[in-house]
């Protein structure tokens, strides 16, 4: 049997510090700025010989030269990033071994959206060997002609069966003009994950439609559908510090709930002309009054973590 020590001036104080303490350190752990999660970031590096281009691509289309995972840290760390997803290049195509090898240098920093070609065979195979290395997504270039065509492609077919019965998410960099064709696939595979990027680039070529997001708005209907905030630099005004993107994200908070929204900086382009990785994460963060502190956990964390970390 324990007994009791006595209650003495010491303990007293002690116990006191303790209890002034325990919701600092409660709120520390808690807060949606603790171990933030970066939903969309490309990577890749000068070393063509051993990770080439795709037919199609020079060193031109490189902008810039490099953006090794080095080189983000130096941009993410000091905003309180921890991990990261990484989102396939365009000009390594379906050569994803760059990303694959970030993922394993990196145990535990990153989870990766794949590219993968729909129309070769046993594409559900290749999707689950890359889920294997870390991949949790799939890379869909999604503009109006391409998407129309998806109810009738095999392999899309295939892509989005597969994602359904594995958990792997669509990534779809979409326009808006696309969202009609993918609300049809949503309805025809609704326990797939699909993941809309940069707001579905409503407000990239002028200012933002209220048609373009309703059409966005009406994805919420489908519970396993995410938008991600991102590409700030890209939208609207295009001009720090992003606040009149503001309406467009509280009618997405809204529609879908912060649950279902997630931030992403888009580098390196965000950190390009005179943008930077601290006013995108900034405007989540600080800039936003109608965010709740759970809004802002969800976007800046758990979000991401329920669909690529878990």
């Amino acid at each position: 049997m324990n007994t009791p020590q006595p209650f003495t001036r010491r303990t007293f104080l002690r116990s006191m510090l303790f209890t002034a303490l325990a919701p600092a350190a409660h709120a520390s752990t808690s807060s949606p700025h603790h171990g933030t999660i970066d939903a969309h970031v490309h990577v890749w590096t000068p070393d063509t010989h051993h990770y080439p281009l795709a037919p199609g691509f020079t060193h031109k289309d490189m902008k810039p030269a490099s953006f090794t995972p080095a080189e983000l840290f130096a941009h993410c760390r000091p905003s309180g990033v921890k991990r990261i997803v990484l989102i396939q290049m365009s000009f390594y195509q379906f050569d994803n071994r760059y990303m694959l090898d970030a993922i394993a240098r990196h145990p535990g920093v990153f989870r990766g959206v794949g590219i993968v070609d729909e129309t070769k065979p046993n594409v559900r195979n290749t999707m689950k060997a890359l889920a294997a290395q870390g991949v949790r997504g799939f890379r869909l270039y999604s503009d109006r002609k391409k998407t129309a065509a998806w109810q009738h492609s095999a392999g899309m077919k295939a892509m989005w069966s597969c994602g359904a019965d594995t958990g792997l998410a669509m990534c779809l960099l979409a326009d808006p003009g696309a969202l009609p064709a993918v609300q049809r696939m949503c309805q025809a595979y609704p326990r797939t994950p699909v993941v809309i990027d940069h707001f579905a680039r409503i407000g990239m070529k002028g200012p933002v439609r209220q048609k373009d997001l309703d059409l966005l708005c009406r994805l919420a209907d489908f519970p396993h559908t995410h938008v991600k905030t991102s590409a700030f630099y890209a939208l609207g005004a295009k001009k720090a510090p992003y606040t009149d993107l503001a309406p467009m994200i509280r009618r997405l908070r809204d529609a879908y709930g912060a649950s279902r929204l997630m931030w992403g900086s888009d580098c390196p382009f965000q950190v390009q002309d005179g943008h930077t990785y601290a006013n995108s994460i900034a405007l989540l963060r600080d800039r936003l009054d109608f965010l709740t502190p759970e809004d802002k956990h969800w976007m800046l964390r758990k979000t991401a973590e329920k669909v690529f970390f878990s």
